[in-house]
């Protein structure tokens, strides 16, 4: 199939909570986890809402911010609106309820609703001894919350100087200047302001001065425990990439460049993809999972494996190799995003050739049957 030219990745209404089981992966747009096999149109449907598939956002600077809005909706200073604050790091459902519950109030209200975030997220710059993986870039958030149903997204650059900002100065200089809110939506566990001294409570009073409402909102529970980036990250990096599906309403992606490889995989019959991401980005933990490749517009089921597989090569920095099912092309310097459907094994080393073939050929067996034997359009 022929590769086209890279398009936008934008978003579309996404997943809803859905039940883990064993043999599905994560929830779609309807709430549910679809049964396997995927015909075409659930393939897609996959493949669309794990990507943010649909808006494309209008891009300009105002007062020292980026804002990216809707077609049709252009943000003024002074404008009154509904304003949502948070990194928003992955969009995973306590993200999606806080901006709903944004967008909602912002209907009820007859103003748009503006989602407020930093780029990079602060955890990235606050004194961490090593930063936290990225669940998407700051990119894929804004067109994320977009389709999440915020109006505009106003991405604040985070560097020492805002970290250095009081909270009234924030909210006077910064927030008031741009969004002019008349509610701002925030979680429970919120901070903000020079060394996190801002509180959900410090924001409310605040808001009494300036001429808003501040509505916190508890954190959403899964399994017991607050559904949190930081508890995404740490399943993926378990393998627990079906569990973290659930808690991100969508199946997890990453961006990488599809670089030179061994060209080992060639050895069983199917195109193999190798793909170099940003060592910041949250890849799962080492493995073979079944995945989606996409490049532009065009999707192939493959069977990925994230790490140096160890009969072949001395170890290595984790990396992706997929072997693509239904390819053919050339995909080398293209930007792609490999979407994780399902956990398949750990990696482990094979006593033969013959060994590892047989187990290899049944992964790529296994993704044919479940997610399809060709490509397809999305």
């Amino acid at each position: 199939m022929a590769d086209p030219a890279e398009k936008d990745p934008c978003p579309a209404a996404a997943a809803d909570k859905g039940p883990r089981a064993a043999t599905a992966p994560a929830a779609t747009a309807a709430g549910r986890a679809p049964e396997l096999p995927l015909d075409e149109a659930g393939a897609r449907r996959l493949v669309r809402d794990s990507l943010f598939w649909g808006v494309r956002g209008e891009e300009r600077e105002l007062a020292g911010a980026v804002v990216e809005a809707r077609p049709g909706v252009r943000l003024e200073r002074g404008q009154r609106t509904v304003v949502a604050i948070g990194a928003f790091d992955g969009l995973h459902l306590g993200h999606r309820a806080l901006v709903a519950a944004a967008a909602a109030d912002a209907r009820r209200r007859g103003v748009p609703c503006v989602a407020v975030t930093f780029d990079p997220d602060p955890a990235e710059v606050l004194g961490a001894p090593a930063p936290n993986e990225r669940l998407l870039s700051c990119a894929d958030r804004a067109r994320g919350l977009l389709a999440l149903g915020a109006d505009a997204v106003v991405r604040f650059r985070f560097d020492a100087a805002l970290a250095a900002t009081g909270i009234e100065e924030f909210v006077r200089d910064r927030l008031c200047a741009i969004a002019a809110p008349v509610s701002v939506h925030v979680g429970t566990n919120f901070s903000f302001g020079r060394g996190g001294e801002g509180t959900p409570s410090s924001l409310a009073g605040l808001g009494r001065a300036y001429g808003f409402e501040v509505l916190p909102h508890d954190l959403v529970p899964s399994g017991g425990s607050p559904i949190s980036a930081t508890r995404v990250r740490g399943l993926l990096a378990a393998g627990s990439l079906e569990e973290a599906n659930v808690l991100l309403g969508r199946c997890h992606f990453v961006r990488g460049v599809v670089e030179h490889g061994r060209g080992e995989g060639r050895a069983f019959g199917f195109p193999t993809a190798n793909v170099v991401s940003d060592p910041l980005d949250a890849l799962p933990r080492e493995g073979v999972y079944a995945c989606y490749l996409v490049s532009g517009a065009s999707a192939w089921p493959a069977a990925t494996n994230v790490g140096a597989p160890p009969t072949f090569s001395a170890p290595k920095p984790a990396f992706m190799e997929a072997n693509l099912i239904g390819f053919s092309g050339n995909l080398y310097g293209r930007s792609v995003r490999v979407v994780f459907v399902r956990r398949l094994r750990d990696s482990r080393r094979f006593d033969s050739t013959d060994e590892l073939r047989r187990v290899v050929l049944g992964n790529i067996e296994w993704v044919q049957r479940n997610l399809g034997g060709s490509g397809l359009e999305v």
